[in-house]
């Protein structure tokens, strides 16, 4: 069992990996020489949770559910295919590189291939969401600064709370990138999603193709 878990690693990427771990010691180690960066460490574990996959994808079905407007079901249901993308593919990657995080994680909902670093789930998905709303659905001017502020502090905080390695977010990042592309590349028309919709509540839904 010891043998199967003990990979044999390339010495080039084992040394990628080591100066990623220096480098990223010694930024946390600077960040906190700073009143405001220390400052987001406290909030850090809320980021945690506002960023986290689960409390995302129940609170946005519970969204469809509640506010129950065909006019906004093709951007929730393209969003909510987003998510599950983005979990999908963390679980995949995360299983096959199975990085340690930089120190033991008490986070109660980091089960599987969630218990390893690379690639940062929480970059990835924040990434998206502000690529999401920035390309596929544009909200107004004004949110824009609070959701980068967000993004950003989330990235952060994952580095300043030892959840992850540098690299492990800067991976996230452009895999939040490349989820948002493919979103956009796939986006389903507004007729579908009704019918998406209606097929999952088992109603029928004003504005469809079936509506007379």
């Amino acid at each position: 069992m010891v043998d199967k878990e003990k990979r044999e690693i390339p010495s080039l990427l084992r040394k990628i990996l080591a100066v990623d771990a220096y480098l990223t010691e010694q930024f946390v180690r600077t960040a906190e020489k700073f009143l405001f960066l220390r400052q987001l460490k406290v909030h850090s574990k809320m980021l945690e949770v506002s960023c986290h996959g689960i409390p995302w994808i129940a609170s946005w079905i519970a969204l469809i559910w509640i506010l129950n407007s065909s006019s906004l079901y093709q951007m929730q249901v393209n969003f909510l295919i987003g998510l599950f993308l983005d979990i999908i593919l963390i679980a995949l990657i995360k299983s096959i590189t199975r990085r340690r995080r930089p120190a033991v994680n008490d986070d109660p909902f980091a089960i599987g291939p969630d218990k390893y670093s690379f690639p940062s789930g929480h970059a990835s998905r924040a990434t998206f969401v502000v690529y999401f709303f920035f390309n596929l659905w544009p909200v107004n001017i004004i949110f824009v600064p609070p959701l980068l502020a967000w993004a950003v502090s989330v990235c952060l905080s994952r580095i300043l709370m030892r959840r992850h390695h540098l690299l492990d977010i800067i991976a996230g990042v452009f895999l939040g990138i490349f989820e948002g592309l493919s979103i956009g590349l796939t986006y389903l028309e507004k007729d579908t999603c009704i019918s998406l919709i209606s097929w999952i509540t088992d109603e029928k839904l004003e504005g469809g193709d079936y509506h007379v």
